[in-house]
């Protein structure tokens, strides 16, 4: 039997959202619905958060994940590679006799993933014996070959030209290849693409092409406002929480 753990990663030191992984949405903390959602997946054999504060493990409680440690503050920094918190994390659950064949690292800031996608994805990335690693795309919206680095006084095409030649800058964009874009929604990979390769992607990554509003992610005060938009509109629907609201939160500020 595949044995599997769900990663939350939430850090308390958001710049652009402060607090952004326990604000609340709607009646209940960001986080609140990524683990509900984990949860009601039904997938994993533990839901577990990785945080550095002792107030978001007490809200991560609440709402049914497992916090058996604390993240050292030295990995939880803005500019801190999502391998070193993994890597924590999994080396940890081993020292406590818990050893998982494979994690996915589920994102507060996906509010609207639901527990639907998280089956759908492991549905996929289970039957592909081939793949390392599962990872949630979407259209990419700006197309990479209309875009150029800049140097000085000079610029020079971010994709190099297609293969007639014909530079894809100047080409229509019915001519340009399909690329996709990571979101924040999911990822799911083996334990061993950590313990072996020091990444959480291995070297063969599948896609997991993410539907509606699975993918849309809150990095920003925009983003937030688009979230609550998007809920007053009821153009979206977030995973049912089946608990309380948490008591004593006072994140929701005004931009």
């Amino acid at each position: 039997m595949t044995s599997l753990v769900a990663l939350i990663p939430a850090r308390a030191g958001s710049k652009r959202v402060p607090g952004k992984n326990i604000r609340v949405l709607a009646r209940h903390p960001l986080i609140a619905y990524t683990i509900a959602a984990a949860l009601e997946s039904d997938v994993f054999d533990a839901v577990v958060v990785s945080t550095d504060s002792d107030d978001y493990a007490a809200i991560a409680r609440h709402y049914g994940a497992e916090v058996p440690f604390l993240r050292p503050a030295d990995l939880a920094g803005s500019l801190s590679p999502d391998i070193e918190w993994v890597e924590h994390a999994l080396t940890t659950l081993e020292g406590l006799g818990r050893n998982y064949d494979g994690f996915s690292v589920l994102r507060p800031t996906s509010p609207f993933r639901q527990a639907e996608t998280i089956k759908r994805a492991w549905q996929k990335f289970s039957e592909d014996s081939g793949a390392d690693s599962l990872r949630a795309v979407e259209p990419c919206k700006q197309h990479p070959g209309k875009m150029w680095v800049v140097q000085q006084r000079c610029m020079t095409p971010l994709l190099p030209f297609a293969p007639n030649g014909q530079p894809w800058h100047s080409s229509q964009y019915q001519a340009l290849p399909e690329i996709y874009v990571q979101n924040a929604s999911l990822e799911m990979a083996w334990t061993r693409v950590v313990q072996e390769g020091r990444t959480i992607a291995g070297e063969v990554v599948m896609p997991f092409f993410t539907e509606g509003h699975e993918g849309f992610d809150i990095n920003d005060p925009k983003d937030w406002r688009d979230a609550e938009n998007l809920l007053s509109q009821d153009m979206v629907v977030l995973p049912k929480v089946p608990k309380k609201p948490f008591a004593g939160i006072n994140i929701n500020l005004d931009y």
